[in-house]
């Protein structure tokens, strides 16, 4: 009876080795949900759309968008931190999330604690840009502006917090001007005002506004980042046109959430590598102003340890609070 026992027991580990592998294999076996931050028509929308599209050929199953903007970017990841660890559900990740770990008294998720990292996925430059009836046409110009009118200018960014906020705020230190910020609820609306005249200057990201630039629906004055995009490639930085030593960048990544398999997060960061390197994604990419930039789980889970760190002191330096 024990000898039969101990087979039966040696069957059922036996069964449970081959478990997880066979289960890896066929994964995916239904649509996968990337929750995005953020509403429709920003840059990070942008970057998911097409990555989404991409994955969902890479894998044979369709990866749904979940726009999910609210709380300052911090609804999305109160939302993806409670859903199972399974693989089904994937999050946009932004420098917004690691701002946001200091800029906020309480949180209802920890970045690093409820989050696996997957891997990074592109980074991107702001830009300086203003409604066609500002009269400036370059950064010292708008610099001088301002000077002449403290107070009476009013600049948009995603929500307070976000890195176009604190683009604007640094920018604001750096130079001794005085303007207003107006915070939306995302990029694409802050966007919107700007190209209304609701508010005449911004630090939003180029995907965002690349397309307006171009129709001539905003002037872009210079990048935030400390060397030129080749998406636009005549257009100045801050730092040599106007604001020596100014740098300011974002860059966007893929999580799940913790517990999820080992296997699995494998799977998706072999994929996703795959779709970024392919000719087609990195031309949309390219056009729409991301710079593709990878890495493996432990290097992403490293930087994002770094990144909450570095901007833990700029927002104590700023004296930026956020309830």
């Amino acid at each position: 009876m024990k000898s039969v026992s101990c087979r039966w027991l040696m069957m059922l580990i036996a069964a449970l080795a081959v478990l997880s592998p066979v289960h890896a294999q066929q994964y995916p076996t239904k649509p996968l949900r990337l929750i995005v931050p953020y509403p429709p028509g920003g840059g990070t929308d942008t970057i998911a759309r097409v990555f989404a599209l991409k994955l969902s050929e890479a894998i044979g199953q369709q990866v749904v968008l979940d726009n999910r903007p609210g709380a300052g970017a911090n609804l999305g990841l109160e939302i993806a931190a409670k859903t199972p660890p399974d693989g089904y559900t994937l999050l946009l990740a932004t420098i917004a999330n690691t701002i946001s770990a200091s800029l906020y008294a309480k949180l209802n998720y920890d970045l690093v604690r409820d989050f696996a990292p997957v891997t990074l996925l592109a980074t991107t430059p702001h830009i300086v840009v203003v409604h066609p009836s500002l009269p400036v046409k370059s950064a010292r110009e708008l610099i001088t502006f301002a000077k002449a009118r403290p107070g009476q200018i009013t600049y948009s960014s995603s929500g307070s917090g976000t890195p176009a906020h604190l683009a604007g705020e640094l920018f604001a230190s750096m130079t001794g001007v005085k303007m207003i910020h107006v915070p939306y609820k995302g990029g694409g609306p802050s966007v919107i005002a700007l190209v209304g005249g609701e508010v005449s200057v911004g630090f939003p990201t180029m995907p965002s506004v690349i397309g307006h630039i171009k129709a001539g629906k905003m002037r872009a004055l210079a990048l935030t980042t400390a060397k030129r995009s080749p998406s636009l490639p005549d257009l100045v930085t801050l730092g040599e046109s106007a604001v020596p030593g100014y740098d300011v960048g974002s860059w966007y990544g893929l999580l799940v959430p913790a517990a999820t398999p080992k296997e699995i997060i494998t799977r998706l960061h072999a994929e996703t590598l795959k779709v970024l390197r392919l000719p087609d994604t990195l031309q949309r990419l390219d056009a729409a102003g991301f710079e593709v930039l990878t890495s493996t789980p432990e290097e992403y889970g490293a930087f994002t340890r770094s990144e909450i760190e570095k901007w833990a002191k700029v927002v104590k330096a700023s004296g930026a609070r956020a309830n």
